[in-house]
């Protein structure tokens, strides 16, 4: 018996965001996430760029904020959709990166400015979200 006939047997379906048209247009069109978070601040995927942009820039703070409000942008987003707590967010689904980038970010900035729990309980959120998340936000 297939993991996948188990998953669907025995926990909750997936959960699917939508897309994000406006945004992804204006990213596509080359507008900077920064402007286009004034326009949308509950998108996830804006949060988790800034977040990024800061973290190669080496601003560590700033990062952690952006992926901060990214990751709960993103639950809110979840729980509007049908999640309850607990289930995947498959990555495959494009919608559900900006999200699953936000909780990445969070883990890597949470710690690497030191804090003891977080790094920990975020990097098993994002395997039960979904376990080819990492590697793929890591491009491996």
């Amino acid at each position: 018996m297939s993991d996948e006939f188990r998953r669907n047997l025995m926990g909750p379906e997936p959960t699917l965001l939508p897309a994000e048209t406006e945004v992804n247009a204006g990213l596509d069109a080359g507008h900077e996430a920064l402007d286009l978070v004034e326009k949308h601040p509950t998108s996830s995927l804006l949060w988790a760029v800034l977040a990024e942009e800061a973290w190669t820039e080496g601003r560590t703070i700033d990062s952690y904020a952006y992926a901060r409000v990214g990751y709960h942008r993103g639950l809110d987003s979840l729980r509007r959709n049908g999640w309850r707590g607990v289930g995947p967010i498959p990555w495959e689904h494009e919608p559900n990166r900006g999200f699953l980038r936000a909780l990445y970010s969070l883990g890597r900035a949470s710690s690497a400015i030191g804090e003891a729990d977080e790094p920990e309980r975020i990097e098993k959120f994002l395997n039960d979200s979904d376990p080819t998340a990492k590697a793929a936000i890591e491009g491996k």
